[in-house]
């Protein structure tokens, strides 16, 4: 298919990928499935145990890089890292967890590290906002030379969790002190299921103006692309393949013709396989398709 006029000539496209073997094997992934961008852990993503790395580990990691050419890397924190919790204990941790993974994302010249902002569990939404832009506030002051942005991910909204609405977003954005280091990753399975409906043109361009004008598109850096399992609104977080959940298509043909995204790097979390068979390539390809099909936005 003809690529429409106006657009670059490839869409910033990736997935995130396991670093099984060693971190410099995700972009060697990558790149065998032509892609211009990735999303990695730098750690076991379920436990608090942190790792530290090796000289050997970080040149593997900058030499792949060298060779493939892709420098549109994200690192996503450890799962259990919630800096608006109730329990101070847990909330230690996740100050020393979080500065870890900055650590480890500046030594390997990671541009952005995605972290979820965090889950009040009932103290409420002004005091964990609270909670998780002082600890961000008093990393950062720590890390006064590390390189890497930090990206607040939009949420579904399950339970008590923070991130559900780009209001929240915004509140703990303004409290940052330096925010030359902070920034947003919109999930599109999290904001349709926080109740942003993306699935058809008009939503989307609806729900993009709101995030603009609340956020600011210039605040985006990455972009999750996934569909969703469930309704508008539902506050699940339930991963689908591109085309097969209640986004659907029309959703994801706005989000790749949108040209003012077209410098965000979008990455697949869909589910990893369909029929036995690694479904990133088939995801990919339609995405491919959805832009080279679409018109210039």
């Amino acid at each position: 298919m003809k690529k429409p006029s106006g657009k670059p000539a490839e869409l910033l496209l990736g997935a995130h990928l396991s670093i099984a073997g060693g971190l410099h094997r995700a972009i060697e992934e990558a790149a065998s499935m032509d892609c211009g961008a990735l999303q990695i852990f730098t750690k076991n993503a379920s436990t608090w145990r942190e790792k530290t790395l090796t000289e050997k580990e970080i040149r593997a990691f900058s030499e792949m890089r060298e060779k493939t050419g892709i420098r549109h890397i994200a690192a996503h924190t450890a799962y259990l890292i919630n800096l608006a919790s109730a329990d101070p204990v847990v909330r230690q941790k996740s100050r020393q967890a979080l500065k870890q993974e900055l650590i480890r994302c500046g030594r390997l010249e990671i541009p952005w590290l995605v972290l979820h902002p965090g889950s009040h569990m009932g103290d409420g939404e002004t005091v964990g906002i609270g909670r998780i832009a002082e600890a961000v506030n008093e990393i950062f002051a720590q890390l006064p030379q590390n390189p890497t942005r930090l990206l607040l991910e939009t949420t579904a909204g399950q339970g008590t969790a923070l991130g559900k609405s780009f209001d929240q977003l915004a509140q703990i954005i303004e409290k940052i002190s330096d925010k030359s280091r902070i920034g947003t990753c919109l999930d599109t399975c999290h904001v349709f299921a926080a109740g942003y409906d993306i699935s058809g043109s008009n939503s989307y361009g609806r729900t993009m103006q709101d995030f603009d004008r609340i956020i600011g598109l210039e605040k985006l850096f990455l972009i999750h692309v996934n569909d969703a399992k469930k309704p508008c609104g539902s506050r699940v977080d339930r991963h689908a393949h591109i085309g097969e959940g209640m986004i659907g298509i029309s959703g994801f043909s706005a989000l790749v013709n949108d040209s003012r995204l077209s410098a965000v790097a979008k990455i697949l979390e869909t589910p990893k396989k369909r029929n036995g068979q690694n479904a990133d390539p088939e995801n990919l390809a339609l995405l491919r398709e959805l832009y080279l099909s679409g018109t210039a936005g």
